[in-house]
């Protein structure tokens, strides 16, 4: 049995153990220190950073800088606790507009390592060297700014050194530390040296298209080439950057940079709101990448939640939110297709107007995919993946108890799902009453440069081939007319309230405190979603009404998924990506099918729409819709020129 130990007395602890703990949080590996130092280095004003490594970091980190320096009678002070030049009350604290304000940084470095500071000012006579162990202050040669050394890191807690990983890998951490700092300040020159070796150098780049070129040179010319341009303002947000397309998705979320008022942060609101806005474009699992950087009023933001300051919290946390889905949604709507020459063309009114008549109904043996809420939510109520079209739309207006959905919907729908109004034995636009109707193929110019060219033949009954200024292109004829009728379901559909059915006997079950808080805060946000959950005792839930197309399924757990998406998410989201989700479903039923023969004059009427539709680029599931083959790849198929 273990004997109690005697009791120790309260008593301080030395300032050298203090400063030891608090590097246990903020010095986690050498990128911590790089982090630190080059957060210094820009503060001072700094436009040349220059950083020296040896042993991954471990060994030697030195971060030279050309900023202000420091006065040779604060050189000492620099490396006590809690000493900065950077607050000095509360007002400063509530408004911090510079990368370091703790104070905490040096003193923790210096209490894990052999630490020495060089730094001279404007107008000395020479620099001062601190060393940082012993406290001795001497002259030395240097210009004017800044260099720290910090030599064997955890010599003093060699216990912490069994945590570091592999010299590559601590190398790896220290590069993308400065790199987070290098894609936000291209004004900023940076060089980072290894065992005597130049391994990255990111040149300074002032002005507006500096700021690009520093994009290319740390993440690539792809990087640039294939993401869109974000300026948005919502009320006191400013969020500007670049995110890229669906296609330069990753299987990581390695490239994912976001700054708020220029610092470095991960922030599940941020993340969420740039992940919502990729909802119905991304494929799978695939992670988008962009680089965002978020203006706001200081006092708006918290910086100071965390020693290492990498996460901060909101005093409107919705705004955020909302800010980063709208900017990248909008930039996203835009169809690639408008990038390319030819792209400004407008739509001719007569393509764009008839484009939901020009398809017959899908195939009686295909099966809609279902999304991932679908999945989730439509398993309980089978009936929805009917390929009946007269059913899907019944459900279509009771799941949003809309008696009159508008005449478009009506029309476009039937017109897609129902065979037998549309005859196949010419392109249903020509049919159009009135003496001054036209096929589209008299409609489309024939000098005109649309951006998605004009339609040569059909592949397998599945393909669209298409000829353009810059070759050849090729269209998935479902994929893409299935992101066409969803985005016209998408604007036709004038409410978001879906009718439920209640239930004869309440479905009870025990839930969790989570479940039961969520289920009494989002009371008003369930009801829209068609759930009534109420509350039994303290640890019960009782469903009594469902979404009235779901009404046969298992009502406990659609009511758990509904609220661990609650708790997880900004409940107008969830209400938002329930709707689109079911509406992706319908417009997969209202898609043309493959093996479905097409005029040209059909083919070209869905090019048209696609050149004029919202985030046409994708289907609904986030796969591409069409893919541009230009003449030098095909040359090169042929090896032509060579």
């Amino acid at each position: 049995m273990t004997q109690p130990q005697a009791r120790r007395t309260i008593r301080e602890l030395p300032d050298v153990l203090i400063s030891q703990i608090a590097a246990g949080e903020v010095i986690e590996r050498p990128a911590s220190v790089v982090r630190e130092l080059v957060d210094n280095a820009l503060d001072a004003g700094a436009r040349h950073i220059t950083l020296r490594l040896l042993g991954g970091g471990v060994r030697l980190i030195s971060v030279e800088d050309d900023g202000c320096g420091i006065p040779v009678e604060e050189l000492p002070v620099a490396l006590k606790r809690h000493a900065t030049s950077k607050i000095d009350s509360l007002e400063d604290l509530e408004s911090v507009a510079t990368m370091g304000f703790r104070g905490e940084a040096l003193a923790a470095v210096n209490s894990v390592s052999e630490m020495s500071l060089l730094s001279r000012t404007e107008g000395a006579a020479s620099a001062f060297f601190l060393d940082g162990q012993t406290g001795e202050v001497r002259p030395a040669a240097r210009a004017i700014g800044t260099t720290v050394e910090v030599k064997e890191l955890f010599f003093s807690t060699p216990a912490r050194r069994h945590f570091l990983k592999s010299e590559n890998t601590e190398l790896a951490h220290c590069i993308e530390a400065v790199r987070r700092h290098a894609l936000v300040r291209s004004e900023v020159s940076f060089a980072i040296w290894h065992e005597g070796k130049i391994v990255e150098q990111w040149r300074s780049h002032p002005g507006e298209a500096g700021w690009n070129q520093r994009l290319a040179d740390v993440l690539g010319e792809d990087f640039v080439a294939s993401s869109v341009n974000i300026d948005f303002r919502s009320g006191p947000v400013h969020v500007r950057g670049r995110a890229g397309t669906p296609d330069a998705a990753r299987a990581r979320a390695d490239q994912q940079f976001a700054y708020v008022n220029g610092r470095f942060v991960r922030d599940k609101v941020i993340t969420h709101g740039a992940r919502s806005a990729y909802e119905d474009v991304l494929h799978g699992q695939r992670q988008p990448v962009y680089v965002l950087y978020l203006q706001m009023d200081p006092t708006r933001v918290d910086v100071n939640v965390h020693p290492t300051k990498i996460e901060v919290r909101f005093r409107d946390s919705r705004e955020v939110h909302q800010a980063m889905r709208h900017a990248i949604e909008r930039a996203l709507a835009v169809p690639r297709a408008q990038m390319l020459p030819g792209g400004s063309a407008a739509l001719p009114s007569s393509t764009a107007e008839d484009i939901n008549r020009s398809f017959l109904s899908p195939s009686p043996n295909s099966a809609p995919t279902q999304s991932a809420w679908t999945q989730r939510g439509m398993a309980f109520g089978a009936s929805n993946t009917s390929a009946d079209s007269a059913k899907a739309m019944a459900e279509l207006k009771a799941l949003w108890g809309n008696s009159h959905l508008n005449d478009n919907l009506n029309g476009n729908l039937n017109g897609n799902l129902n065979g037998n109004q549309v005859e196949e034995s010419k392109p249903a636009f020509t049919q159009q009453a009135g003496a001054n109707s036209a096929p589209a193929s008299q409609t489309l110019d024939a000098s005109q440069d649309w951006p998605l060219g004009r339609a040569v033949a059909q592949l397998q009954g599945v393909y669209i081939l298409a000829e353009n200024s810059q070759g050849l292109v090729v269209v998935d004829m479902h994929a893409a007319h299935e992101r066409i009728v969803y985005e016209r379901l998408k604007n036709q559909l004038d409410t978001t309230h879906i009718t439920s059915q209640p239930l004869l006997i309440p479905a009870s079950f025990a839930a969790t405190p989570q479940e039961i808080t969520t289920a009494e805060n989002c009371t008003d946000v369930l009801l829209q979603l068609g759930l009534e959950v109420s509350t039994l005792s303290a640890k019960t839930l009782a469903v009594r009404a469902v979404p009235t197309t779901l009404a046969q399924g298992d009502a406990v757990e659609l009511a758990r998924s509904v609220l661990a998406e609650l708790a997880q998410h900004d409940a107008a989201t969830v209400v938002q990506r329930a709707q689109n989700e079911i509406l992706a479903t319908m417009a997969c039923h209202g898609a043309v099918r493959a093996n479905r023969k097409l005029t040209l004059d059909e083919m070209n009427a869905l090019l048209r729409q696609m050149e004029a539709t919202e985030r046409s680029d994708q289907c609904n599931h986030g796969r591409p819709t069409w893919r541009q083959v230009s003449m030098r790849e095909l040359d090169a198929l042929f090896l032509r020129g060579r």
